[in-house]
């Protein structure tokens, strides 16, 4: 970009026109966005409702009702102006808000099939409302729910962006359809929480800055960063909010961008359909974290965490195993709750365009589990759109859910919603080509922060049985046929990452004793692919990116994020690594330091494309872990091949690309007596 960089402030003061459109740059001007950080946390205390205010005017609406087939109004007129002089008057949109979501019972619409892009397209036609095409349009997808950025050369084709937010296509989309209604200022903007340099690097990698610029629509971040506050026509500027004083986020700001097409424009809201690990899922009411600013500090757009703040302390508690650690951890969940519903109050979008292209069950960051079917959810209530999409990821009245969350059947942010608004969501209108797919109900699979999973899914994962062996029967460790191999039951295996089969098989065979654990894998249709110039007495990094097999093994059930992993290769090449993905702050999450105290053995017939790796592990870590009738989870994984390159799993993650690291795809090492 070629603005100065300025000193981000903290400015409150603008002049904003009741009517007509607020200054745009040039379209196909691409300028950096933001994204938001969900698991900052803060040590402060868990209050009280502090409660809302109920002596709301309820205004005139704005607007007729909207046509239940459609969603689109056949119909519109501007209300008065709620950006006025230096701030917004909250409110007024509060008022507004209020009485339009508690009028608007029209149908929910879900389409399925096709491309992103299709589908953003024939969503939007059906359920955008229709305004006059001089008429600004704001669109606020899901950009900030990454999990940072990540190689895709060393974590399997994962880049920690795609899959966590709304897939650009689906935004084009809409884009085109809005084009085509006539509509020439729009606007795709979301919040970050990370460096200037951060948001560039997000838009090039997630593809947004090419989309944009292809499209010749503008690309904004809704931050105070020194750049969008200050430059142009200042979107990211922080505007104050009055009428929050009896609300739990008194001190909310709003960027200026928001406000203005709140005030004299369309706001859409273009949310990903997927679980999250502390809101349960995120669709349209979760997406307006993007948009949060606190007046508490500066920069404002780095406050976000403080719709959250108890958080922190609640995962600190589950940590250290503290018996009160799900209760506080419920109370700050339902308190995040009651601050996105009175941030709802005054940033309602018009309509909500959910894209599931897939819809991603897991943890929504770390652990992506796709959806079968593509699917597009939205309409004109954010309410109705969020409760047929908790459906959609079965976590609308969910009982298990509500044993772990002490009584809550679906988002607590949902529920509040509902009870604030007033609006029925018991039994919503579906329409759609898409809508048979709620006719049974759908399973969940959750992985929640405070160590709990929802999974309804149908057990398919098998066990790897390892027999009992006297510390004077060992196996020799060399590659060589052993008849003490014999008395373990072999685990064969050719099943894909994502759950296919191929026509490449391996066996596994697991020994235990009081000394290590010990495996025999037989390999078919090897194709030997190594770096033979590089030594086998050292460790080999990246040796993923060659032929190997992979054992995954967490020595503590309940700890399924804490494991180790081994990597070894048909010559004897070897890497091993202590793994945490539990979120420990402290811990280290790849810790290459970690010895599993390995004695290799290998047989190859290159011929025949058959090989034999053969491990001993004598880590003290593993070995205190072996005790008879133990269930430990385990997993068994292999990378064969070049072009294709093949990512075989015995208990397959069925994640989104191939993805070793997926805890909840894992088996079972059973060590029999």
């Amino acid at each position: 970009m070629s603005e100065s960089r300025l000193p981000a402030t903290l400015v409150v003061a603008v002049v904003v026109a009741a009517v007509g459109c607020g200054r745009s740059a040039a379209p196909g001007a691409i300028q950096r966005d933001a994204a938001t950080a969900m698991d900052a946390a803060a040590d402060a205390p868990l209050d009280d409702d502090p409660g809302h205010d109920a002596a709301v005017a309820t205004p005139t609406p704005t607007s007729p009702p909207v046509d239940t087939t459609t969603g689109a109004s056949p119909a519109w007129t501007p209300g008065p102006p709620v950006v006025v002089g230096d701030s917004v008057d909250g409110a007024a949109l509060r008022a507004e808000h209020r009485a339009r979501l508690r009028q608007d019972t029209s149908a929910v619409t879900m389409l399925t099939g096709g491309t992103a892009l299709e589908l953003g397209q024939r969503l939007c036609e059906a359920v955008v409302p229709k305004r006059p095409p001089e008429m600004p349009v704001l669109l606020k997808p899901n950009l900030s729910g990454i999990d940072w950025f990540k190689n895709p050369r060393t974590n399997h084709g994962d880049n920690g962006v795609a899959g966590r937010i709304t897939d650009p296509e689906f935004v084009r989309g809409v884009v085109r359809c809005l084009k085509a209604r006539g509509h020439t200022t729009i606007t795709i903007a979301d919040g970050f929480a990370g460096k200037p340099t951060d948001w560039d690097r997000l838009i090039r990698v997630s593809g947004y800055e090419a989309m944009a610029k292809e499209e010749a629509v503008r690309l904004v971040a809704l931050d105070d960063d020194g750049v969008f506050d200050v430059v142009g026509d200042q979107p990211g500027r922080p505007l104050g909010v009055r009428g929050m004083e009896r609300t739990r986020v008194p001190t909310l700001l709003m960027p200026k961008l928001v406000a203005e097409h709140l005030d004299h424009g369309l706001f859409l809201s273009l949310p990903k359909i997927k679980t999250h690990r502390f809101a349960v899922f995120s669709l349209g009411i979760k997406s307006l974290q993007g948009t949060t600013m606190y007046a508490d500090a500066t920069p404002a757009f780095h406050q976000k965490w403080r719709t959250h703040k108890e958080v922190g302390a609640a995962l600190a508690m589950v940590q250290r195993g503290d018996p009160r650690a799900r209760a506080a951890y419920v109370k700050a969940l339902e308190l995040f709750a009651e601050r996105m519903v009175d941030i709802l109050e005054v940033e309602a979008p018009d309509a909500v365009l959910a894209e599931g292209v897939p819809a991603m069950n897991g943890d929504g960051f770390q652990v992506l589990l796709p959806a079968k079917e593509a699917v597009a959810i939205g309409g004109t209530n954010v309410i109705r759109v969020d409760r047929v999409g908790a459906a959609f990821l079965g976590l609308w009245d969910h009982r298990g859910l509500a044993r772990e969350l002490g009584g809550h059947r679906t988002s607590p942010l949902l529920e509040v919603a509902a009870a604030r608004f007033g609006v029925d969501i018991a039994h919503p209108e579906v329409i759609g080509d898409g809508a048979a797919l709620l006719d049974a109900p759908r399973p969940a699979h959750l992985i929640g922060m405070a160590r709990f999973e929802i999974d309804d899914a149908p057990a398919t994962h098998a066990s790897l049985h390892a027999a009992h062996v006297a510390d004077d029967r060992l196996p020799a460790i060399d590659g060589a046929p052993d008849p003490i191999w014999d008395t373990a039951t072999p685990l064969r295996f050719s099943t894909s990452y994502a759950g296919t089969a191929t026509s490449t098989a391996s066996s596994v065979r697991a020994l235990w004793s009081s000394r290590g654990l010990y495996l025999r894998w037989e390999l078919e249709d090897a194709g030997l692919f190594t770096d033979l110039g590089r030594p086998i007495d050292l460790e080999r990094v990246a040796l993923f990116e060659e032929d190997c097999v992979e054992v995954f093994l967490a020595p503590d059930p309940a700890q399924r994020g804490r494991y180790f992993e081994i990597e070894v290769g048909p010559f004897g090449h070897f890497f091993d690594l202590a793994v945490d993905r539990t979120g420990t702050r402290g811990a280290r999450r790849a810790d290459t330091g970690w010895s599993a105290e390995l004695t290799i053995g290998t047989w190859r017939d290159a011929a025949a494309r058959r090989a034999v790796i053969e491990i001993e592990i004598r880590a003290p870590a593993v070995v205190a872990a072996l005790v008879a009738g133990a269930a430990l989870p385990l997993g068994l994984d292999r990378m064969e091949g070049q072009r294709p390159r093949q990512y075989l799993m015995a208990f397959p993650g069925r994640t989104a690309k191939p993805n070793f690291h997926a805890p909840t795809g894992f088996g079972t090492l059973v060590l029999d007596p």
